[in-house]
């Protein structure tokens, strides 16, 4: 009898490109998945699946018909986790435009109306808010790692803002570097649709947003999906991403 797979994937370009970051995450720790990329539209046989996740990471909202929008927020009500990743087309971006579609209620952060893409020149550091199990033993206060972008969101009532990207100018004189602070903006944000655990990582997983996260460790990690391209990463990108996927499996 062939086991479902736990996690509906999406989005990401495809599975030999941008998707095998998270690909590769996921099936460094034999955790099953479907994946659909961002060119495809979505089908309707995908539906009849029992997953207990779904991720969304740069794949437009168009993809979609409306009635199987209400089909997923349907589903994410009664149980099926719920994961948004940041990118130009996730979130509003620059053809993500979920603030217009009903998965807008069930995620923990509230879309703009408007383009939300921040790009960051300079650092954006990741600061940890919540001594939550899906961030407690990762080395954000002695070994803070930055990212290069992000969707600009509010965190909802109710949902737990478990991380955050602060915004720094810098400024280099007199042989000298300083840093002013600015403005600090929800990274991570976690929370509960019905009987769901949803959650949004408003930053990427992949090139180019994520950064220097990408090799944040102290040691490195190979890692290749079947039909993706082989990454090569730090063991602490990898550690929190799948923490965040097995939180809204219900698996952590």
């Amino acid at each position: 009898m062939m086991i479902a797979a736990k996690v509906l994937y999406l989005g990401d370009t495809a599975l030999d490109q941008a998707a095998s970051y998270l690909a590769g995450i996921m099936s460094y720790y034999k955790l099953t998945f479907d994946y659909v990329s961002s060119n495809e539209k979505f089908c309707n046989s995908l539906l009849k699946n029992d997953y207990k996740a779904i991720i969304i990471s740069d794949y437009p909202s168009a993809n979609f018909l409306p009635v199987q929008v209400e089909t997923l927020t349907d589903r994410i009500r009664n149980g099926l986790g719920f994961l948004m990743i940041g990118g130009w087309e996730s979130f509003v971006g620059a053809g993500g435009n979920y603030n217009k579609t009903l998965l807008a209620d069930c995620l923990p952060v509230q879309m703009s109306d408007s383009d939300d893409r921040m790009n960051c020149s300079s650092p954006c550091l990741v600061i940890k808010n919540q001594n939550h199990s899906i961030a407690k033993f990762l080395p954000f206060e002695t070994n803070a790692p930055a990212v290069g972008g992000f969707n600009k969101v509010k965190t909802k009532t109710g949902g737990i803002e478990i991380l955050s990207a602060r915004q720094f100018k810098a400024e280099y004189k007199n042989s000298k570097f300083s840093f002013t602070e600015l403005q600090t903006s929800p990274l991570l944000v976690i929370g509960n649709y019905g009987k769901a655990n949803v959650a949004a990582f408003t930053s990427d997983v992949a090139p180019h947003w994520v950064g220097p996260l990408v090799d944040w460790g102290d040691t490195r990690i190979t890692a290749k999906a079947q039909g993706s391209a082989e990454i090569e990463v730090g063991n602490w990108y990898v550690q929190l991403f799948i923490n965040i996927v097995r939180w809204v499996c219900k698996e952590l």
